[in-house]
């Protein structure tokens, strides 16, 4: 049988095994508006159910010893690896992708499983120095119950990076992918982790609205939430959880700035500028949203740019091979154009691009831009690169700061000006001679500002501190002696 079976799944949820669940929806394929299945929808009901069974199981997971754990984990990262094939046409179908981004995704999906499989045997604390005649321990704890919030986007890659590293340190978690990509970002992740003998209670799928999610957030058994998406429901998520004294990591938008500097070789900037604006049609949140050239590059930078944005095909990326697939739905196609138009009707002048196509967008250059422009200044979460130019570095550095975001930051050119400019500008990442577009599974990932609250994937210290608490724990001899 398939890993992904619909006899497994349709119609179903997954909590203490698959059951009917309540509510269903379609599979839809964004390319062709075809049905692909139909998916199970959870209820606020559901969630309440799924936290009190997961705060029942997450201790005796807890006590499972960490090489059972960790060897759960390399199989699920051996079983991503065996059913490759299967999950890349999910991601390609149901999410949009092109098939080379299927691909990377997955591949990040295994790297993630196997670098977590070594989170039970990291150190778990330090020892601390005391005045008093005894041990002094500051050890890690599992956190209890994680609920993890995953956007449509890299559908897979962003719930398995809050779901492995969490279930590796001994929590238990209620995942809630969103209901457009409810297969390739929930289904194969429950899946996997059947199949890699997880035992049942510790991993709850979940899919459903944002009712669903609020509940998630409300559960009173979920203490730590793990949230991927917009920087508006991540502020309302934070805001919710704080109320409830409940830690919350936002990992949120970005309107990403690319920076060529004078010198710099203009046909690999814009092969780079072209890849870090168009992979995934621009919906990533990493995404290359503000491309600052200097203005001795500008205008030759801008048609390099162009010619790439014009040479790349956009279609349907399960049935052609092309280089842009399907905007995930009708809605942010449209959002995308509107943002377009409203800029050019502002002054902006389209260089390339500039149409919808089908179901998905032309890849864009946009010259003239403004900051007041919306698409300057928006997130756009679409194939679209807006071009200005700059004089010097501090002029550089202020137009990269005059943001709300703090995501990704890439520099291309001479390394030594990168650096100077590097160490002026707020940027959760900064890539030298890179676009914008970078992730590892070892790598601390996280923006400043409104990208959300900093570094917590990515890396043993970052996922310890992410998905465990700290106890204080001291040791004595003999029962100490006190004045009352």
């Amino acid at each position: 049988m398939a890993l992904l079976d619909s006899d497994v799944w349709s119609k179903k949820v997954f909590s203490d095994g698959w059951r009917a669940a309540a509510a269903e929806q379609p599979v839809v394929e964004p390319a062709t508006g075809d049905r692909l299945g139909t998916v199970g929808l959870a209820t606020a009901e559901d969630v309440a159910r799924a936290a009190a069974r997961a705060a029942q199981v997450q201790r005796a997971w807890a006590a499972v010893s960490p090489q059972e754990r960790a060897a759960v984990l390399r199989r699920a990262g051996e079983l991503f690896t065996e059913h490759a094939a299967e999950v890349e046409d999910w991601l390609v179908r149901e999410a949009g992708s092109v098939r080379s981004k299927a691909g990377f995704e997955v591949g990040l999906a295994v790297g993630e499983c196997f670098e977590c499989a070594s989170l039970p045997t990291h150190p778990q604390g330090e020892v601390l120095t005391s005045e008093e005649s005894r041990w002094s321990l500051a050890r890690r704890r599992p956190a209890g119950v994680v609920g993890v919030i995953a956007p449509f986007n890299f559908p897979l890659i962003l719930g398995l990076r809050s779901v492995a590293p969490a279930l590796a340190l001994g929590n238990a978690v209620l995942l809630k992918p969103d209901p457009r990509t409810a297969v390739s970002g929930g289904v194969v992740i429950a899946r996997i982790f059947e199949e890699a003998g997880l035992p049942a209670g510790v991993l709850h799928l979940l899919p459903g609205d944002g009712s669903v999610g609020q509940a998630v957030v409300d559960a009173p058994e979920v203490r730590v939430i793990s949230f991927t998406g917009s920087t508006p429901v991540g502020r309302a998520i934070g805001e919710r959880a704080g109320r409830l004294l409940k830690r919350a990591h936002l990992e949120l938008g970005g309107n990403n700035a690319l920076v060529v500097l004078p010198g710099a070789d203009v046909h690999k900037a814009a092969s780079a500028g072209a890849f870090g604006s168009y992979l995934h049609q621009g919906q990533i949140c990493m995404t290359t949203g503000r491309h600052i050239v200097h203005e001795s590059l500008l205008e030759e930078y801008t048609a390099a740019l162009a010619a790439k944005a014009e040479a790349l095909t956009v279609g349907d990326p399960a049935r052609q091979d092309v280089a842009l697939g399907p905007v995930i739905d009708r809605r942010q196609l449209a959002r995308v154009h509107s943002i377009v138009t409203e800029s050019v009707a502002a002054g902006a002048r389209v260089v390339a691009g500039g149409e919808i196509a089908g179901a998905g967008y032309r890849a864009t250059v946009l010259a003239d831009v403004r900051p007041d422009m919306p698409a300057w200044r928006e997130e756009i979460f679409g194939p679209v690169a807006p071009v200005t130019g700059f004089s010097t570095l501090e002029e550089a550095a202020r137009i990269v700061d005059d943001c709300e975001y703090g995501l990704s930051v890439g520099i291309l050119g001479d390394v030594g000006t990168a650096m100077r400019l590097a160490d002026r500008i707020e940027s959760g990442k900064v890539h030298i001679n890179e676009q914008t577009v970078s992730d590892e599974p070892n790598a601390p990932f996280g923006g400043v500002k409104a990208s959300g609250t900093g570094s917590r994937f990515g890396g043993a210290a970052a996922n310890i501190e992410a998905f465990t608490e700290t106890q204080w724990v001291t040791v004595r001899p003999d029962i100490a002696d006190y004045p009352f």
